[in-house]
C-alpha cells in the first residue's frame, strides 16, 4: 500500500460523519511521504521543534507548536510518543512511529478525541508493522 493511500483511506476517512481537515505522514528527516491536498506547507524549523519535543518532552509547551505558521497551544500528550495541540475550535495530533510522524489537523464538528483516535490508530498499526 502506498503512503498516499494511508493518508487518503485511513487518515482522511469519515468518522461519525466527520473528517480531519488535513493529514500527513512525514519522515523523521522532515521529508513528506504523503499528505492531503489541504496540509499546510511547514517550515524546516517548525519540524525540527516538533522532533526536539519528542526527544525532550515539554520544550514546545512554553512557546507553542507551529505548523505552517499556525500556532497551537500544546495540551496533554504522551511524552515521546504523542503531541496534541489546540487552536480555537480545532487542533492537531502528532503520533511518532519508528520512522515517521503521523499528523492530523481537525476543526469542529470533529472532536479532539476523534482526531486522536484516527491518528493514533494508524500510528500504532505502523509501529506494530515495524515502521
Amino acid at each position: 500500500m502506498s503512503w498516499q493511500t494511508y493518508v487518503d483511506e485511513h487518515l482522511m476517512c469519515e468518522i461519525e460523519g466527520h473528517h480531519l481537515t488535513a493529514a500527513a505522514i512525514i519522515g523523521h528527516d522532515g521529508s513528506v511521504w504523503a499528505q492531503s491536498a489541504s496540509f499546510p506547507k511547514f517550515k524546516p524549523e517548525e519540524f525540527t521543534n516538533i522532533m526536539n519535543d519528542f526527544n525532550e518532552p515539554g520544550t514546545l509547551a512554553p512557546v507553542g507548536l507551529f505548523i505552517g505558521s499556525t500556532k497551537y497551544m500544546v495540551i496533554q500528550g504522551e511524552p515521546g510518543a504523542v503531541i496534541r495541540g489546540k487552536k480555537g475550535s480545532g487542533g492537531i495530533t502528532i503520533k511518532k512511529t519508528g520512522q515517521a510522524l503521523i499528523v492530523g489537523l481537525y476543526d469542529e464538528p470533529m472532536t479532539p478525541g476523534q482526531c486522536n483516535m484516527v491518528v493514533e490508530r494508524l500510528g500504532d498499526y505502523l509501529l506494530d508493522q515495524g515502521m
